[in-house]
């Protein structure tokens, strides 16, 4: 019999493969620059970042806007860190 403890994943491992393409929907209120600050955060994550990919959603009433945004992924910490600075951006309501 085994005294070990089942093991558990550690927070460093993830089904993803690094690099890879992202997508991150990004939600807030339909206002003048809301598109223009996701893209900056997103450019700030992934230098490389293609403005060409983003992808709009207007909410049924015109009042919000969905932004997605595809960038290159190259670890956790990189999606951890970007997740955080856009739920905590002022224009932001809901990152997914």
């Amino acid at each position: 019999m085994s005294t070990q403890p089942p093991t558990s994943p550690s927070r460093t491992d993830s089904l993803i493969e690094y690099p890879c393409r992202f997508p991150i929907k990004v939600m807030g209120a339909k206002a003048e620059g809301f598109v223009h600050a996701v893209t900056m955060v997103a450019r700030e994550f992934d230098p490389g970042f293609d403005a060409a990919t983003v992808e709009l959603r207007e909410s049924k009433g015109g009042n919000y806007l969905g932004v997605t945004i595809t960038i290159t992924a190259t670890s956790r910490e990189q999606l951890d860190e970007l997740y955080r600075t856009l739920s905590t951006h002022p224009m932001v309501k809901v990152v997914l």
